[in-house]
């Protein structure tokens, strides 16, 4: 693995800086820093102008084929892209499961018809999806998702209930898994559907967070309906597609996240050496071990975003960062001392490591618990025998 930029790497780099420096000034100078984790309804109409501006400027599917409408950049020039576009402290991504999650599968398990339909106004800025995947018995056993889709007059009609869907109150669309044969086993007889949002049968009801905010809700669909082509994969074979989407929720954009906790570190440093929490030998101990577990995490990704095939290495990611980050907003809380239990005054309003901390007690359940993770690393990677099932 070589980590080192080219020639040509640093000038894509500093014409993406040139880019951001550019933009995120006038109408989009308010939308720095804002809008990501514990974050994510601030500024929502602003930040979908912000993602046209990216549309633009030829910004969104980077890693997307040239055929398909994208730029199909190297892996070091997305890497890059996303370094850059948090080192900025670019707004959050109101599009990000559109281009993240959606448009890759569209490539890889989609048809022409498809293809052409969805990914252009996804490049533009101008549609936004969200996921539907979880349901109150089905988390982290995705198999047991119990939606139904009945095929009728040359339509879908969707009845059942998701939850946790980010973004839903904003979003245009939403693919979601449903059974479309009950009779099958569990991981069969799924089907991945692309469903438009703005319908009577679908009722979206936003679940508030302890940040305060409301990212996430439940979605109940009652005889929602979609056009009968609007089926990814093929019917009954959602259970494989699905898997292809989250395998590329693990792409170039993690080193992205791996900058903005870089941006959450300096700040816990800025406000150690401020109030003189930077000369206690335990905290300074603290700091260094986080510095350390981001280099971990880097190297880790270039690894892997790096090989042919991603290895068993590949399945520690999550669980590693997921615990890395809560520990941080331990480290957060413990060096701003009695400030970390205080705000300014009315309105309620939390600082961005308060909103961290709190956001990040929940990041060792969602995408996979670190119970369910641990059991993948056992039996996945390490070849031990499967956990007995009831």
């Amino acid at each position: 693995m070589d980590t080192r930029f080219s020639p040509e790497d640093e000038a894509f780099r500093d014409e993406i800086r040139s880019w951001l420096e550019e933009n995120l000034s006038g109408e989009f100078a308010e939308l720095r820093g804002r809008g990501g984790p514990g974050d994510e309804g601030a500024f929502v109409e602003e930040r979908k102008a912000w993602e046209r501006r990216l549309g633009e400027g030829d910004w969104i599917g980077i890693g997307i084929p040239k055929e398909c409408g994208g730029r199909d950049l190297p892996l070091m020039q997305q890497v890059i892209f996303y370094e850059e576009y948090a080192r900025a402290r670019a707004p959050g991504r109101i599009g990000h499961i559109g281009i993240g999650l959606l448009a890759p599968t569209l490539v890889h398990f989609g048809s022409d018809a498809q293809r052409e339909r969805f990914l252009p106004p996804i490049l533009r800025g101008e549609e936004f999806w969200c996921q539907g995947y979880s349901e109150p018995n089905a988390g982290s056993d995705m198999a047991n998702v119990q939606t139904r889709a009945v095929l009728e007059d040359g339509e879908w009609v969707i009845n059942g209930q998701k939850v946790w869907t980010s973004w839903a109150e904003w979003s245009d669309w939403c693919f979601v898994l449903c059974r479309t044969d009950p009779e099958s086993p569990k991981h069969k007889g799924i089907s991945y559907l692309l469903v438009p949002m703005d319908q009577d049968g679908v009722e979206i009801r936003p679940i508030v967070q302890i940040t305060g905010d409301s990212e996430f809700s439940e979605v109940f669909y009652n005889d929602a309906r979609t056009a009968e082509e609007n089926v990814v994969g093929g019917v009954d074979n959602g259970w494989k597609v699905a898997n292809g989407t989250l395998a590329f929720e693990r792409g170039a954009s993690t080193i992205g996240q791996q900058m903005l906790f870089q941006n959450e570190l300096n700040e816990i440093i800025a406000a150690a050496r401020a109030n003189g929490k930077a000369d206690d030998p335990l905290i300074r101990q603290r700091i260094a071990d986080a510095w350390i577990g981001l280099r971990i995490q880097r190297y880790s990704a270039l690894r892997t975003l790096s090989a042919e095939e991603p290895g068993p290495e590949a399945l520690t990611t999550k669980i590693y960062w997921a615990t890395w980050h809560r520990d941080l907003g331990k480290l957060a809380m413990d060096v701003l001392g009695d400030e970390a239990e205080i705000t300014e005054g009315e309105p309620y309003r939390l600082s961005a490591l308060q909103r961290m901390f709190l956001f990040t007690r929940a990041e060792t359940i969602y995408g996979g618990t670190n119970q369910i993770q641990r059991n993948i690393i056992g039996e996945r990677a390490l070849g031990l025998p499967r956990e007995p099932r009831p």
